[in-house]
């Protein structure tokens, strides 16, 4: 039996446009939801700290203000997966699990354990574990590994070794 690329077929070229220019979209407004996350994160840390009290964070804020930082930073780690989408078009598996992994970290983080019952932190303590099972055998089975730095911000690599000395 011949094999045949169907992907120059004009209908899956044209589709395949659309589905491009719609993550470039997804891209756009990821990277508003980021800064109106910082902003906003910004915002409720300014009000808790001019309210009376002033200056002083209960233990609730501060977990709060964990909550939404760990908010911005999932809506970072989307945004990667969108640009590794768009530069690779393959979603990578193992990021993905990262990105689920930070989520479920930071729904442990604001978890009040005095309004959640025991049946609910089992369950999430089940997520953790099959989660961590799960990228751990990704990792492992990966032939290659996401770089200590990521491709997305290379500058970020540069910057931090710059300052180190060549053995």
């Amino acid at each position: 039996m011949d094999h045949h690329d169907h992907n120059d077929e004009p209908l899956i070229l044209k589709l395949r446009a659309i589905i491009r220019f719609a993550v470039r979209v997804l891209a756009l407004i990821m990277t508003a939801v980021i800064l109106w996350g910082v902003v906003d994160v910004c915002w409720v840390l300014y009000q808790e700290l001019i309210s009376p009290p002033r200056f002083l964070l209960t233990i609730s804020d501060i977990l709060a203000t964990f909550g939404a930082f760990m908010a911005v930073l999932i809506a970072i780690e989307i945004f990667v997966n969108i640009c590794i989408y768009l530069r690779e078009d393959v979603i990578h598996v193992q990021i993905v699990m990262a990105t689920a992994l930070m989520a479920i970290a930071r729904k442990v983080i604001i978890l009040d354990f005095n309004k959640t019952s025991p049946e609910y932190v089992w369950a999430i303590a089940g997520v953790v574990f099959a989660m961590s099972i799960g990228y751990f055998l990704v990792f492992n089975s990966s032939q290659t590994r996401i770089a200590m730095f990521d491709p997305i911000f290379p500058k970020d690599h540069h910057e931090v070794h710059k300052n180190e000395k060549p053995e």
